[in-house]
């Protein structure tokens, strides 16, 4: 199983941009999905994370401004990013809980991460 996200880059505050996260691998069942972020000399936080039914959860700092989605059918996260700030300058991962086989295996996955930098 591998995630691979994209869709970041630089952007300056005020504009948008949309992550995605896209699952591959022997994948029979995807449970919770979810952004986290890390700033350089920053623990990695909590961004958002969305639930097999649908439910969502927001950090403080991006309710109302980001919204996350998934779609099973081709097994991949998203993230789209308004109202951008400086402070949401960070490496952004993407993870997910997945039942695969090949080998039998119910496990966190993380992928490789996506840089977002706004400036000022």
């Amino acid at each position: 199983v591998q995630l691979v996200a994209s869709g970041g880059g630089l952007v300056q505050a005020g504009g948008s941009l949309r992550l995605s996260c896209a699952a591959s691998g022997t994948i029979l069942g995807i449970n919770a999905m979810g952004w986290y972020r890390q700033a350089p000399g920053k623990q990695r936080e909590l961004v958002a994370r969305i639930t097999r039914g649908g439910s969502t959860d927001y950090a403080d700092s991006v309710k109302g401004r980001f919204t996350i989605s998934r779609d099973d059918a081709v097994s991949a996260l998203y993230l789209q990013m308004n109202s951008l700030k400086p402070e949401d300058t960070a490496v952004y991962y993407c993870t997910a809980n997945i039942l695969s086989r090949a080998p039998w295996r119910l496990g966190d996955y993380w992928g490789q991460g996506t840089q977002v930098t706004v400036s000022s």
